[in-house]
């Protein structure tokens, strides 16, 4: 039988696999847990004649993207790379199952943040283009790290390394003094934002790419005899 034949059914395998290992709870605890809030701060917000905006989107959406980096982790690493199909495609599977689930998250919150106007009333409210952008860059800056960590020593760990790394790195981005200047608004504008962090986005895609591309078996050590 042909090899190209096996390809499809392999896929197929693959694809159950892949569902079946993808932290479902977990990526649905972080994204429950960020809406909850922003439900409850927007509950407080109205009896306490305030609002929420996009800052405090852009708070309640982090447990989402801290569940994000439990996501691209290859289970029996050595049973994937022996079909007939690339290996990096199980990673790749299980981050590309998570986008509607983050796009659900991320449109039910943006619901929430909308602001309530009243009929006749003309309202001009902020652009989310640099949220959005703001939020692609850290899901992909954070699927980076946790593909680099699962090609790594340290792969059993996961998410427990990525996450607060990439957490961190995205409060250095807004809070550092000069990182804040390009990617922040404000001080800087909706555009230049916009454009930096989409820019970060497809250099994180590549830097994916390359991690769950590699092929170092880190499970196959060396035995050397005594001599």
């Amino acid at each position: 039988m042909p090899v190209t034949s096996t390809r499809p059914r392999a896929l197929l395998a693959l694809s159950r696999h892949v569902v079946r290992t993808t932290p479902w709870a977990t990526l649905f605890a972080g994204c429950v847990t960020g809406t909850a809030i922003l439900w409850l701060l927007r509950y407080a917000a109205q009896k306490g004649h305030w609002a929420v905006d996009q800052n405090t989107m852009r708070f309640t959406v982090l447990p989402a993207i801290a569940a994000l980096a439990f996501i691209p982790h290859t289970a029996f690493r050595p049973i994937v790379d022996a079909t007939p199909v690339p290996a990096w495609l199980a990673s790749a599977g299980q981050t590309i199952f998570t986008i509607p689930v983050l796009a659900l998250t991320c449109w039910v919150q943006l619901l929430l943040i909308s602001p309530r106007t009243a009929p006749g009333v003309i309202a001009h409210p902020h652009a989310i283009y640099p949220l959005l952008a703001q939020i692609a860059g850290w899901c992909a800056l954070t699927i980076a790290l946790a593909a680099c960590t699962d090609r790594s020593r340290y792969a059993d760990l996961g998410g427990a390394v990525a996450a607060p790394v990439s957490l961190a790195l995205i409060a250095l981005s807004i809070y550092g003094p000069k990182a804040s200047h390009l990617l922040a608004t404000p001080p800087a504008g909706p555009h230049a934002v916009t454009i930096a962090w989409w820019t970060i986005a497809a250099a994180m895609l590549a830097v994916t790419y390359a991690a769950m591309s590699d092929r170092w078996h880190r499970y196959t050590r060396t035995l050397l005899r005594p001599s």
